[in-house]
């Protein structure tokens, strides 16, 4: 697989990017809506929740967790995962602005 040349875009076109790569996996997906639905877990409760192996729960949390969507504390020999409530709005509004995006009433398209 080549390399994407990020530099080259803008830091907006990045941050989408990046939350879409996140989005695109359904274990991450079902992950952030047992968050939302019991405000904060461990890991063993997302094993037991989804159905995958700890090292692959672990593996989508480090993924939510490197793009700031999902944050981590340490409680006892546990880490105690919850939503990140800013990171979460502030990728709504990257999100809205440019899914609100509207089309040129240009019907002579292609």
């Amino acid at each position: 697989m080549g390399l994407t040349k990020s530099e080259i875009f803008t830091t907006e076109q990045n941050q989408i990017s990046s939350i879409a790569k996140v989005f695109g996996h359904p274990a991450r997906v079902a992950i952030l809506q047992y968050l939302f639905k019991i405000n904060s877990c461990i890991c063993g409760d997302l094993v037991e929740e989804i159905g995958l192996a700890q090292p692959t729960i672990s593996q989508h949390l480090k993924e939510l967790k490197n793009i700031g969507l999902i944050k981590g504390n340490i409680t006892g020999t546990s880490i105690c995962y919850c939503i990140d409530k800013d990171n979460w709005t502030e990728m709504k509004t990257t999100l809205s602005i440019f899914l609100n995006q509207d089309l040129n009433d240009n019907s002579n398209c292609c």
